[in-house]
């Protein structure tokens, strides 16, 4: 069976009653962990965006701590793991300044550690690729938070 396009289902759901659609989303929520955190957010975190930033910024900050420093390959997986994180909050919220703000969290989480990133390729990678998407992201914003966000990232830069 193939799965139909967003807009046939738009189409559909479109004809549904509210009672529903309320067993439809319910449904959704049921089968997949990402599928009821999406739902989460919309439901009570899109209306305080500071807020969720800040419980996410936790996750990310609980998540750094647990990091095993003296091994670079574990190092490099928590680091990954955190990265995976950040990307799954920033995707729920599709807003340009909260992933901004996250990926510059990440940095400077990881800066903040001691952990000497430099010295190993692939955890020095995975900083420059969130630098650059942090970059990226500046650019799409308005120009007075370019102007902040970019003195924050220079403390950042090596």
């Amino acid at each position: 069976m193939k799965a139909s396009s967003i807009g046939e289902i738009k189409k559909e759901l479109s004809n549904l009653s509210a009672k529903e659609m309320l067993e439809v989303c319910l449904r959704l929520a049921k089968y997949k962990t990402e599928n009821k955190e999406l739902i989460s957010y919309l439901l009570f975190h899109a209306h305080d965006e500071e807020n969720y930033i800040l419980q996410v910024k936790e996750i990310m900050r609980e998540q750094i701590a647990e990091m095993n420093k003296s091994n670079a390959y574990l190092a490099k997986k928590t680091i990954r793991k955190v990265i995976r994180t950040c990307n799954k909050y920033i995707k729920y919220s599709k807003k340009t300044k909260t992933e901004t703000e996250l990926r510059i969290y990440f940095c400077q989480l990881l800066k903040q550690t001691g952990y000497n990133f430099k010295n190993n390729t692939v955890i020095c990678n995975l900083y420059d690729r969130q630098f650059e998407k942090i970059i990226l992201s500046i650019s799409k914003l308005h120009e007075d938070l370019q102007s902040d966000y970019t003195k924050e990232i220079e403390s950042l830069n090596r």
